[in-house]
Order: C-alpha cells, then sequence, then structure tokens
C-alpha cells in the first residue's frame, strides 16, 4: 500500500508458514485495514502464531491490539526484545511475549522454520535488532536501510543511497553506533533486505550500500559544535595516549635497572657467607705457612673447601642468571642432601663455637625442584640464624632440623634457640630490603628470595614464628618450608 503524500511508507511484511505464519512490524491504523485485506487474500489470518516487533514506535506497533483481536489465538505470541516489551505493553496488547535476547536470539517453528535475530542496540531503539532468514536469505532490516522519500519504488535502484541517508542521518543516534550495527550485518550471506520504510534492496545494491552508509554522519555527529568538540576531544585522547606510551617506555626501562640491582644484590647476598669462609681459610693458611705449621693434609683439607665453595658461588651465578627462565629443568633430589651441602657452606659448627646442630632427617624423602635453588634457600635461613649467634655471641646455641611428611606436603623445619624475633619485626622479614643488621652484612634480600623461590617456584609456602617454652617465654624461631608432594 503506497500512502500518496508522505514520505513515510511503513512496510509489514508476512511469512507464509502454515498455523505458525510470521507477521512482521504489521504497522498503525493507517495500514490496518489494507494488511488485514491482504493477508487474508493468501491465507486464514488466524494461521498468524509469531507477530515481530522491532521496536516499538506506533508506526510499527500501534495496529497490532486490533490484529490480536483478529487473530484470535491464545498461543499468540509477540517476537521482540525484553527491552521492548516493557513499552509494548502500553498499546494494551494482550499476548505473551517471545523475548529473543532470553531465546538465544533465535525462533524455531515446529515444522523447522528458523529465524535468527541480530541485536542493533540504539539504531534507533535501545532494543531494536534486525531478523534474518537463512534459508531465503532475505534481512528484514527494521528501521535500518529504511528510506524517507516521495518518489517511492519498490525496489531500489543504485541512487538508492541519497534517498536513504536523510532517515539515518536524523534517527541513527550516532556514527558510531551505526557502524556497529552494519559490522553485524554485513557478515551476512543476503539476498534481500527488506526495511520497514522505504524499498527493498537486491543483492547487487547492498555491498555499496553498507559501504556508503558507513561513512554517514549521522545523529550527534551532524551538530556542528558536537563533531568539534567531539574531534577535539579524540585529538586529545591520542596526544594522552602518545605521551602513556612514552611514560610507559620510561617506566619499562626504569623497572630493567631496578631488575638489574636486585638482581645484583641478590648475587652479593648469596656470595658474602661462602667468601667470607674462603677468606677465612685464606688467612689461616697465610699466617701458618708463615709460621711453618702447615701439613699437607691441612692445605689439602683447606683447599677442598674452598675448592666446594668456589663450586656454589659459580652456581649461584647460574642460579640468577636463569631464575626467571620458564624451561628450567627440575628433577627430584633428597631433602637431606641439600641439608648436608647448605649446612657445609654456612659452617656453622666452625664457625660458632659451642653450637650444636641436630639433625632429624630421612634420607628416603625428596621433593621436586631445583636442588641449588632450595640449597639457596636454607643457606638464607641458615646464615641468618649464624649471624645472630655472633652479634649475640651465643655459646650454647641448638639448632634442630627436622623433616616430616604426610599425605600432602613435605616440611623442613629449622629450630633455633637464639632469642626469635622481634614481634613488631615478624611480619615484615620476608619483605625485600627489610633487614635489622648492618648495612655491611645484609641488604634485606635473602629471605625475601628465599620465600619466592619456595612459593612461586616450587609451589610451597616459607613462614616463620616464634617458639615460646611452658612459661610464654619466647626462646627462638621456627622457619617452616612445605612443598606439596607430586604424585
Amino acid at each position: 500500500m503506497h500512502l500518496k503524500n508522505d514520505p513515510f511508507q511503513c512496510h509489514p511484511y508476512l511469512i507464509k508458514n502454515g498455523d505458525e505464519s510470521i507477521l512482521i512490524d504489521p504497522g498503525s491504523m493507517i495500514e490496518f485495514s489494507e494488511t488485514v485485506r491482504k493477508v487474508k487474500s493468501v491465507m486464514d489470518i488466524g494461521s498468524i502464531k509469531y507477530i515481530i516487533l522491532h521496536h516499538q514506535d506506533p508506526d510499527l506497533a500501534a495496529a497490532v491490539p486490533e490484529i490480536e483481536k483478529l487473530i484470535n489465538r491464545d498461543d499468540l505470541q509477540i517476537v521482540t526484545h525484553s527491552r521492548m516489551s516493557l513499552l509494548i505493553k502500553h498499546y494494551l496488547v494482550t499476548s505473551s511475549y517471545y523475548e529473543i535476547d532470553k531465546q538465544d536470539n533465535h525462533l524455531v517453528t515446529s515444522n523447522g522454520f528458523r529465524l535468527e535475530f541480530l541485536t542493533t542496540p540504539y539504531c534507533h531503539s535501545p532494543g531494536a535488532f534486525v531478523s534474518y532468514d537463512p534459508n531465503s536469505k532475505i534481512l528484514f532490516s527494521g528501521d535500518i536501510f529504511g528510506g524517507i522519500d516521495d518518489s517511492w519504488d519498490f525496489y531500489a535502484d543504485e541512487s538508492y543511497f541519497d534517498k536513504a541517508k536523510q532517515f539515518h542521518q536524523e534517527y541513527m543516534p550516532s556514527k558510531d553506533i551505526f557502524n556497529y550495527a552494519l559490522g553485524k550485518i554485513e557478515k551476512l550471506d543476503i539476498d534481500l533486505i527488506a526495511p520497514q520504510h522505504g524499498s527493498m534492496i537486491e543483492k547487487r545494491y547492498i555491498g555499496k550500500l553498507i559501504k556508503d552508509m558507513k561513512s554517514l554522519d549521522c545523529g550527534l555527529y551532524i551538530e556542528e559544535k558536537y563533531n568539534r568538540e567531539l574531534m577535539d576531544t579524540i585529538d586529545e585522547l591520542q596526544k594522552k595516549e602518545h605521551a602513556l606510551k612514552e611514560r610507559n617506555l620510561l617506566l619499562f626501562e626504569q623497572s630493567k635497572r631496578a631488575e638489574i640491582g636486585e638482581m645484583i644484590g641478590n648475587i652479593a647476598h648469596q656470595w658474602r657467607q661462602p667468601l667470607a669462609i674462603i677468606n677465612t681459610s685464606l688467612a689461616i693458611l697465610k699466617e701458618k705457612n708463615q709460621v711453618d705449621m702447615l701439613t699437607k693434609d691441612e692445605i689439602a683439607d683447606k683447599l677442598e673447601k674452598m675448592e666446594r665453595r668456589i663450586t656454589y658461588l659459580s652456581e649461584t651465578i647460574e642460579d640468577f642468571m636463569n631464575y626467571y627462565s620458564p624451561d628450567k629443568e627440575k628433577s627430584w633430589f633428597s631433602v637431606h642432601t641439600a641439608v648436608e651441602k647448605a649446612l657445609d657452606i654456612v659452617n656453622l659448627e666452625q664457625n660458632n663455637r659451642g653450637v650444636k646442630i641436630n639433625l632429624l632427617l630421612n634420607s628416603e624423602y625428596k621433593i621436586y625442584g631445583l636442588i641449588n635453588e632450595f640449597v639457596q634457600v636454607l643457606v638464607s635461613i641458615l646464615s641468618n640464624a649464624s649471624d645472630i649467634i655472633v652479634t649475640k655471641k651465643l655459646s650454647n646455641a641448638n639448632i634442630t632440623i627436622t623433616l616430616s611428611r604426610n599425605t600432602e606436603f613435605t616440611a623442613l623445619c629449622i629450630a633455633d634457640n637464639c632469642g626469635g624475633i622481634g614481634d613488631e619485626n615478624l611480619s615484615k622479614i620476608f619483605d625485600p630490603y627489610f633487614t635489622t643488621k648492618h648495612k655491611s652484612i645484609g641488604t634485606g634480600l635473602g629471605l625475601h628470595i628465599a620465600k619466592m623461590i619456595i612459593e612461586e617456584n616450587m609451589g610451597g609456602s616459607l613462614r616463620a614464628k616464634n617458639i615460646y617454652d611452658d612459661n610464654n617465654k619466647k626462646i627462638g624461631a621456627e622457619f617452616i618450608i612445605r612443598i606439596q608432594n607430586e604424585n
């Protein structure tokens, strides 16, 4: 039906599908009589089970209550979006709603006929959508691709964009939103577009029309002041983005320098104890050599110990070089062996007279990881104990190392009777650069690195607590390493 002297031509569509036929965008009361006449000319109007409403405006939906009365079916459903059903009810529509966003955006009738729905929000309604028949490859596009022009043709020609652009400029809210909808539509295989307004568009014109539509300034973009302010905003955002990239690059460079500095500090911390022992051994050798008191056995013993510590220093360098490497080769190793290696490096009993080491270890217990890293953890803990013994000049220090296992974890506990950790420091001892020592003997990185190795590289946990006697007097500290058992 062509409405004379009316640029808004409104087009209902009917999909004949037995007693589950579908009426699309039936229109207003202006078209009501002609729409009903045409439906009845091809089928019983009572065969309509679904009425699709692509939006809630009166030019599309106002006639629905009268059409409902003619169809007279209890199972009649209004197919629309939930954002629009709240508004459509104000026409006094009585049928139930088939809300597409709650039905996986498709409709399948009992005889297998299928329609797919693509949401096109804010074109021009927040719940707007289009309907696509994948069998016939027809797109029922609602307001999109509509045209308003007095010179109306049933089928569009190559000049249709000029007839359609005014409608889209005025009714599509913005270029961005419109292009979002067009981006969805252009992915479909379409033979024919059937819009609610204007002319139907055949396949040969569809590609170029979409391209032209994408370049169209519409809605807010045709407001000169808004458009100018928008362009200024975009320009400002681009400048800020460029400044942010430069800042991020600077932060990255600073981060890398800090990372290198931290690694150097870590290496220094791990090297202090072995180097001190090597230096002490050399001093003893030098002093005894000056008074001709050296024996071949003593020279061999000192050289052998220094060689072991130099090997440890070399391994430490290798470990730090590979610290962040994702392909480090892990293996099963004996916890007992790692403890003995760490004790040999720290050499507690030789450096601190009166220190007693109690080992309660099972040589059969093994864990999975890197033994050198695990040894570094033990060296950090034992070195701290050694430093405390020297600082406090303790003559009866005891260190007990206990290894246990249950069904879930293997646990290694290192306990001492050196007075414990200050309550104000207990929560900070694993923080980077936290130390109570003079800077000449401590960097505050040892326990921090130890915790990283256990928790990040070995998937375990490392914690510390104070030990108290029966009278609730603090007597020492205990470090507990727990490693989850591998299957």
